[in-house]
C-alpha cells in the first residue's frame, strides 16, 4: 500500500501549490492599487506607447524584491520591522515605521476615494455615497476574517483585474507599434516621457509590498508551513510580479490607444475612466472602472494590515489577523484607526493630491532605505544561519535597491524643480 504514497503527495503538493502561493501575488497584486492605476494612465495618455516596455521591466524588478522578502519571513519566522529593530536598534527601526505608516495612511485615503469612484461609475452614483460602505466593507473582512479567509477572499478578487485587460482590448491599440514598444526600449529625453519614466517606476515599488510580504510568510502563516514554503515562494514571487507588470502594461496601453492618440491628459485613475467612455465607448470606460474598483479592494486590506502590523512590531505589540480583536487590541485600534482617518479624510471633502506629493518624498526615501535593510538581513548570518540568500539573489537586491533609489531621487528632484 505504502507505494501509492509518493505519488498521491506530488499531487497533493500540485493541488496546493495556488493556495500555497496565494500570499506572494496578493503582495504583486496590491501594488497596482489606484494610486498607481492612475500613474499608469496618466504616463500613458501623456507618452503613448513609447514607455510600454518600461512597464513590464517591473516583473523583474519587483520579482527580486518579493523572493528576498519571502525568503526572509519564511526562514527567520518574523517580519522586517521586528527584525530591523532587534538587529539594528529602535532609531532604524522608527525611520522604517515611519517611512512606511505615513505613506500608507495617504495612500489608504486615496485608494478609498478612488475605489469609491470606480464605484460610482459603474452604478451611477455619487461617490460621497459610497466611501463609508467601501470602507466599512473592507474593516470587516479584516476584523472578521482570519488571515487565511483574507488571503483566500483577496486572491479570487484579483481576477477582476482582468478587466483592465479586455479595456485595453477594446481601446484598439496599434498591435504591430505597440509590440514593438515593449520589446524594444526607446530612451527618449523629452521632458514628458523622462517625467514619465519617473513617475511609472517610482511609483510601482513601495515599501508596504516587501513588508507585508515578510509579515505574510514571517508572522502570519502557521510556523509548521515554514518547511515547504520556500518553494512555493520562489514560485508565487515569479508568478506574482509578472502578473503585476502585465496588468499595469495594460493599463497603460488602454490609455496609451485612446487618451493618448486625443492627446488628452488626466490627473487620475477615475478621470481616465471616465475619459474613456467618449473616446473607447462604454464597455472599455465601465471595464477601467471595474479594474479600479478591483485594485481598491486588493490594495486595502494589505495597506490596513501592513500598517497596523508595523505598528505593532514597533511597539512590541501582540499582533496578527488571526489574532482574536481581545488578545490583540492594540494592533485591532491601529486598524480601525487607519480606516477611520482615511474616512475623514474622505468624507471631510479634503483633496489627497498634496498630501500624495509629500508621501511620495517620504517614500523616494523610505523604500530604498528599506530595501536596504530587506537585503542585509536575509544576508546576515545571526538573522537567517546557513539559509541566507545567495550571493548572486543579492547582488540582484543590490541592483534593485540603486534603481530605485536613483530614480526615486531623479523623481524629487524633478519635483523640486518644477515651476
Amino acid at each position: 500500500m505504502n507505494w501509492r504514497r509518493p505519488g498521491g503527495l506530488r499531487r497533493s503538493r500540485v493541488r496546493g501549490l495556488p493556495r500555497g502561493i496565494g500570499p506572494e501575488l496578493v503582495a504583486a497584486a496590491s501594488d497596482n492599487d489606484p494610486t498607481n492605476v492612475g500613474t499608469a494612465a496618466a504616463v500613458g495618455a501623456r507618452t503613448g506607447y513609447q514607455l510600454a516596455w518600461l512597464a513590464l521591466l517591473v516583473a523583474p524588478l519587483l520579482g527580486v524584491v518579493l523572493v528576498i522578502a519571502a525568503r526572509l519571513g519564511t526562514v527567520a519566522r518574523d517580519d522586517l520591522q521586528s527584525l530591523t529593530r532587534k538587529r539594528y536598534g529602535p532609531g532604524a527601526a522608527a525611520v522604517l515605521l515611519v517611512s512606511v505608516v505615513v505613506v500608507n495612511l495617504v495612500t489608504i485615503a486615496a485608494d478609498l476615494q478612488a475605489g469609491a469612484a470606480g464605484l460610482g461609475l459603474l452604478a451611477g452614483l455619487d461617490s460621497r455615497w459610497l466611501v463609508a460602505p467601501l470602507g466599512l466593507a473592507v474593516a470587516g473582512l479584516l476584523l472578521a476574517g482570519r488571515y487565511g479567509a483574507m488571503i483566500s477572499v483577496l486572491r479570487y478578487l484579483m481576477l477582476g483585474f482582468a478587466a483592465f485587460g479586455v479595456a485595453a482590448v477594446l481601446a484598439h491599440p496599434d498591435w504591430p507599434r505597440l509590440l514593438a514598444a515593449s520589446l524594444v526600449p526607446a530612451l527618449s529625453l523629452r521632458p514628458a516621457v523622462a517625467a514619465g519614466g519617473l513617475a511609472l517606476l517610482g511609483t510601482t515599488l513601495t515599501s508596504y509590498v516587501y513588508v507585508w510580504e515578510t509579515i505574510g510568510r514571517g508572522v502570519e502563516e502557521p510556523a509548521g508551513a515554514a518547511a515547504e514554503a520556500s518553494g512555493r515562494a520562489r514560485a508565487g514571487a515569479v508568478l506574482g510580479a509578472v502578473f503585476t507588470a502585465v496588468i499595469l502594461w495594460f493599463m497603460l496601453v488602454a490609455a496609451a490607444a485612446t487618451l493618448g492618440r486625443q492627446h488628452q491628459a488626466v490627473a487620475s485613475a477615475q478621470d481616465a475612466a471616465r475619459a474613456l467612455r467618449p473616446l473607447a465607448g462604454p464597455a472599455a470606460a465601465d471595464l477601467f472602472a471595474a479594474g479600479l474598483v478591483t485594485s481598491a479592494l486588493v490594495a486595502l486590506p494589505v495597506l490596513l494590515a501592513t500598517t497596523a502590523h508595523v505598528a505593532g512590531a514597533h511597539f512590541g505589540w501582540r499582533r496578527g489577523l488571526s489574532e482574536p480583536v481581545g488578545r490583540a487590541r492594540g494592533f485591532y485600534a491601529i486598524l480601525v484607526a487607519s480606516i477611520g482617518l482615511a474616512l475623514a479624510v474622505s468624507l471631510a471633502g479634503i483633496s489627497v493630491v498634496g498630501m500624495l506629493v509629500a508621501a511620495s518624498v517620504i517614500g523616494g526615501f523610505g523604500t530604498p532605505a528599506g530595501l536596504v535593510l530587506l537585503v542585509r538581513l536575509a544576508r546576515d548570518l545571526q538573522v537567517m544561519g546557513a539559509q541566507r540568500i545567495s550571493r548572486r539573489l543579492a547582488v540582484a537586491g543590490w541592483v534593485v535597491t540603486v534603481i530605485v533609489g536613483g530614480f526615486g531621487l531623479l523623481a524629487l528632484l524633478a519635483a523640486a524643480g518644477a515651476p
